[in-house]
């Protein structure tokens, strides 16, 4: 990613840009603030602004963020080499950071399938543009609100890649954190319901349970900027699990979660996210 510059999608190089679409790049936007603290260029100046406050106040805050990054890659690697999980729909996908999603599990099994979806065009065209399956896979990339998953859910791109009578893994990292109980656990259980038994749900969410000062500047630089953030609990993580079997460790810091998956753990303090992966029986 770091061979690409906002900029240069902008004037159409490289990219397929939409023609009528308002990409509110004065404001904010969760997907590019965790592209910028991850030392990505696909942000702007008001992304930047964010991150910049939020270093200030936690200069650990790119630590954590690798962190969050890391533990996507063993939850997909364990789901597809020890669950044997085919298919995933990844929703808040966020800019492309190499290795992605489907290049984990393809190593695996090259024949695994991935719909991307996520709400924030710029995301898409990056999407569409550098993420390409190998030839026995498919990756899509779709449109998509998780407050809206009849929607995407609906998109042909979804029927073309998924079999939805087979398992799927959803996989929600970073993501609820940005949405109260009430805006989350409706559409989360819809997807669930819409996943036939056997798929699993892989979620990694912030808490305050660990650096809670340091998460609490952080949620107000954001909130600052106009994006609410609901760091819970242990068990208000635990809830996003309620009827489905808890692979082990169950749902902890992301820290703790296979470790020996990654290349190793990072410090407590620099990690204030839970994670876990539930199977729907």
């Amino acid at each position: 990613m770091d061979d690409y510059e906002p900029e240069s999608w902008l004037i159409g190089a490289e990219f397929e840009q939409p023609t009528q679409t308002d990409l509110h790049t004065d404001r904010a936007h969760p997907a590019r603030v965790y592209d910028y603290l991850l030392g990505g260029k696909t942000n702007f100046p008001a992304d930047r602004a964010v991150g910049d406050r939020v270093l200030a106040d936690w200069p650990g805050a790119r630590a954590a963020t690798a962190a969050a990054r890391s533990v996507m890659h063993r939850m997909v690697h364990r789901l597809a080499a020890t669950h044997g999980v085919r298919q995933f729909l990844d929703v808040g996908t966020g800019i492309p950071t190499a290795p992605n999603l489907h290049e984990v599990v393809q190593r695996v099994d090259p024949a695994c399938r991935v719909v991307y979806v996520d709400n924030d065009p710029i995301v898409l065209a990056h999407s569409r543009a550098l993420l390409s399956s190998a030839p026995e896979g498919r990756t899509a990339y779709v449109e998509g609100d998780l407050r809206d998953p009849e929607k995407f859910l609906a998109d042909p791109a979804v029927a073309a890649t998924l079999d939805l009578t087979r398992p799927v893994a959803l996989t929600l990292i970073n993501l609820v954190h940005f949405l109260s109980d009430e805006a989350a656990h409706p559409p989360v259980r819809a997807l669930l319901d819409a996943l036939p038994a056997g798929s699993f749900l892989a979620l990694t969410a912030g808490t305050t349970d660990a650096a809670p000062e340091r998460v609490r500047q952080g949620s107000r630089r954001y909130a600052e900027a106009g994006m609410e953030v609901h760091a819970r609990p242990r068990d208000g993580v635990e809830r996003f699990f309620a009827g489905l079997e808890l692979d082990d460790p169950g749902v902890v810091l992301i820290n703790q979660w296979h470790p020996e998956l990654g290349d190793g753990p990072a410090p407590t303090e620099e990690t204030p996210a839970y994670g876990g992966i539930g199977r729907k029986p």
